[in-house]
């Protein structure tokens, strides 16, 4: 295993993430415990040092189990990482409640890592509202020793990330960033590294295969070439190597033989050369224009719509929509934007397709996005 050094800890380059752990009869808040135990023994004999829960993972039942899992091992032979689910905005009055209550479920005295979790567009206002003391509350928990390091997730665009920063970024010790080659460009993240950078923030790394979706490609052939001893999802982690920054990536495994495989990659670091990661983002690129949209953000369509609607903004939105096959961020980045912009507020006039450079068939991807978050 790999290590980084974050301050004063050594901590495994990868990190066990338990949103995917194993389930029982594909009920996702049943767990399989006994596999889940397996696995998180197997991955601390293995030299994985770092363990990622959340308050609503598998139902609420993922600190439990872990939890569980962890208090058979000594405390100081592993960092737990827990979150305050503030992407229910019915949770902001209860920091103190759901604190205590997590602490209680993951049967510990203390966090070592304690995030603010999915900062975006939806929650940003009441994250920051004073309010509801959040940050004050886990700052007094922090002076406590009940939570050694304070950071926070972000699935929000870059200007959220920013005001975010400008807010209470002094107050941070990471961030934790959905990154991976696909998402370098369409969630912009190259643009979120290099402020992370820029602030001198620790990168933490969520969702670098997408949930999977990246650990078999079509027409990898180029990249086989290139490491004939190297398999698909190894080269999404070696991206990640490459990167200035990264400290810990999280790969939500689910069962032995892929922990047992991404154990092999992290035995060495190999970040890629430029060659190599010049063809990868080539195959992003190729992912892209297959499955989605090619947008390229020319805005010839906006100044043409009679509904004021930012276009390219929306098909970004329906791209992802076509590579994930879920609606979940497209819903968080529509919350702060008035219900008279959202895709269903096109009214097919074509106008928006008469100039569009590329011949999008804009508003046939907007009814079907509109379609989409309806259901």
């Amino acid at each position: 295993m790999i290590y980084q050094e974050f301050q004063e800890l050594r901590l495994s380059s990868l990190g066990l993430g338990t949103m995917r752990l194993p389930v029982v009869g594909g009920n996702q808040a049943e767990i399989d415990i006994p596999a889940a135990t397996e696995l998180v023994d197997l991955a601390m004999a293995q030299g994985v040092n770092y363990f990622d829960t959340a308050w609503g993972y598998h139902g609420g039942n993922s600190e439990k189990v872990l939890g569980q899992a962890l208090r058979r091992h000594p405390r100081d032979s592993f960092f737990l990482a827990d979150k305050f689910p503030g992407y229910d905005l019915g949770n902001m009055g209860k920091v103190e409640e759901i604190f205590e209550e997590q602490l209680r479920k993951c049967q510990v005295d203390y966090f070592d890592f304690y995030l603010l979790h999915n900062v975006c567009e939806l929650n940003l206002a009441a994250y920051l509202d004073p309010q509801y003391g959040i940050l004050d509350y886990l700052l007094k928990q922090k002076a406590a020793g009940r939570i050694r390091h304070l950071g926070f997730s972000a699935h929000g665009g870059l200007e959220i990330l920013k005001r975010f920063l400008d807010a209470w970024g002094g107050y941070m010790e990471f961030c934790q960033i959905q990154l991976n080659y696909l998402d370098w460009t369409l969630q912009d993240a190259k643009s979120k590294v290099e402020l992370l950078n820029a602030r001198h923030l620790p990168i933490w790394v969520m969702e670098p295969l997408r949930g999977g979706k990246l650990a078999q490609l079509p027409h990898a052939g180029g990249l086989s070439a290139l490491r004939p001893d190297e398999g698909i999802p190894a080269w999404g982690f070696r991206f990640l190597q490459s990167i200035p920054g990264v400290t810990m990536i999280l790969s939500g495994m689910s069962n032995k033989d892929q922990l047992l495989d991404n154990l092999r990659t992290f035995e060495t670091r190999r970040p890629l050369d430029a060659q190599e990661t010049e063809a990868l983002l080539a195959l992003a690129g190729d992912l892209l224009r297959q499955n989605g949209l090619p947008c390229t953000a020319c805005s010839y369509c906006v100044s043409h719509c009679p509904q004021g609607l930012d276009i390219p903004a929306l098909l970004n939105l329906y791209n992802e929509y076509s590579l994930s096959g879920g609606v979940i961020l497209a819903r968080i980045a529509l919350s702060a934007v008035p219900e008279e912009k959202w895709p269903s507020a096109c009214v097919a006039c074509r106008s928006c397709e008469a100039v569009c450079p590329q011949q999008i068939k804009i508003s046939e991807a907007l009814a079907i996005l509109a379609q989409k978050l309806d259901g």
